[in-house]
């Protein structure tokens, strides 16, 4: 299980740097966003499955195609798109915080499942991520103003990541389910297979948007010609080659060693590594309520990890 806790840290720690690259390519659309990393995911993915792509499509059975083709939509495409318009119109913080909440609504999705500690056990460890949640929206709140942002921005932003907050909290737990009850698959190779069917369908969506708006988006792309395409290009490689291809590896090794409602405290890495690179992007330390809130998200994730090993030691072989 340590294993799986340690691999579900580093997968958040490669997961939040997701948070900043919308702000740094702000000229760019969240569907762009979306389109650049996973195609080139894809193809960074193809080209770790091309020696055995033969063996493994082979292996395929309709229930594989079609996990693959709705963890595809709902973990990476319409989360990320959601995710970075939250974050243009909302800002990093409040977007990743939003999104903080993934450990409650993960822990009650997966409350029925196999391993899953009681809820009763997991209450004080809750109480204390829910707090330290309820300090960062605070915190949000009370600075909104100091943005220079609409009101209704932030309104819009905040519902763009309670969307994406619902698609990566079902992603997670269809993903851990499918995981332990389909052991065909390594880990490795299932992340190459999820890859490269996110690409394929990267490719997919962008030929139809392009296909649809072909107008608006050369006119676009003309109107921002000063746009830094190197940048964004060098941003989505970093993207599809530490979040995607080992931060995804490195996840489907927790959810396949730790249970759902642990695997739901451990998503909570990502928030605060978001949290950290957001604070060097702006320059600046955390605030009062953002400094407690982050001891206490610490403190809950880590008090439900000894309620889970304490689980663990308790059951019978």
């Amino acid at each position: 299980m340590w294993i799986g806790v340690l691999c579900g840290l580093l997968a958040g720690a490669l997961w939040g740097a997701v948070f900043v690259a919308p702000a740094l390519l702000a000229a760019f659309s969240p569907l762009e966003l979306a389109l650049g990393r996973y195609s080139v995911y894809g193809a960074m993915a193809c080209v770790l499955l091309l020696p055995k792509l033969g063996t493994l499509a082979h292996r395929l059975d309709r229930s594989d195609c079609m996990a693959l083709l709705r963890h595809a939509l709902a973990g990476n495409l319409v989360y990320y798109m959601l995710l970075a318009l939250g974050v243009k119109l909302a800002g990093v913080a409040p977007t990743s915080l939003i999104i903080g909440v993934l450990p409650i609504t993960v822990t009650l999705l997966g409350r029925h499942d196999h391993g899953a500690v009681p809820l009763r056990r997991l209450a004080l460890p809750l109480a204390i991520v829910a707090a330290g949640i309820a300090c960062i929206n605070v915190d949000v709140f009370l600075h909104a103003g100091e943005t220079g942002r609409p009101l209704w921005h932030t309104v819009a932003g905040l519902t763009c990541a309670a969307g994406a907050l619902l698609c990566w909290t079902w992603y997670a737990v269809d993903n851990a389910r499918f995981l332990k009850t389909n052991a065909h698959f390594s880990s490795a190779e299932w992340s190459a297979l999820y890859g490269l069917a996110t690409g394929i369908v990267a490719l997919v969506v962008g030929s139809i948007a392009f296909a649809l708006w072909h107008d608006d988006v050369t006119g676009a792309a003309g109107a921002a010609s000063g746009r830094d395409w190197p940048l964004f290009w060098t941003c989505n490689a970093l993207l599809a080659l530490g979040a995607s291809v080992i931060g995804n590896h490195l996840w489907n090794v927790a959810s396949r060693r730790v249970p759902v409602t642990l695997s739901g405290q451990l998503i909570l890495f990502e928030t605060l590594f978001a949290l950290l690179y957001g604070f060097l992007y702006r320059q600046a330390g955390p605030r009062p309520l953002e400094t407690a809130a982050i001891a206490l998200l610490v403190m809950g994730v880590l008090w439900s990890v000894r309620v889970h090993a304490a689980e663990e030691r308790l059951a019978p072989a």
